[in-house]
């Protein structure tokens, strides 16, 4: 999946095909789509794992329903990268 097509404002389509979110951005991990802030005024975060296609929404696999159970409220944990571990060049 090209996650380099993801765009702030996209909407986010269950498998039922009923919008039920919005993108903010592409976690930095590139693993995490961060979704806008809901009306109680939260971030959810959901796995690119997810999306089955992406055109002018992005699709997921799932219904609306389960996505929103399945959602989480934390931003994904930070992968080790050069800056942060001087063991990876």
């Amino acid at each position: 999946m090209d996650t380099a097509q993801i765009r702030s404002h996209m909407p986010v389509v269950c498998s039922n095909n009923g919008q039920f979110a919005v993108v903010d951005h592409l976690a930095d991990d590139h693993d995490h789509i961060k979704l806008a802030r809901d009306a109680d005024g939260v971030h959810h975060y959901i796995p690119t794992a997810w999306i089955t296609w992406i055109d002018d929404k992005v699709h997921i696999d799932r219904p609306g329903g389960q996505a929103m159970r399945e959602w989480t409220t934390a931003p994904p944990p930070s992968l080790p990268t050069a800056k942060t571990d001087p063991f990876i060049k």
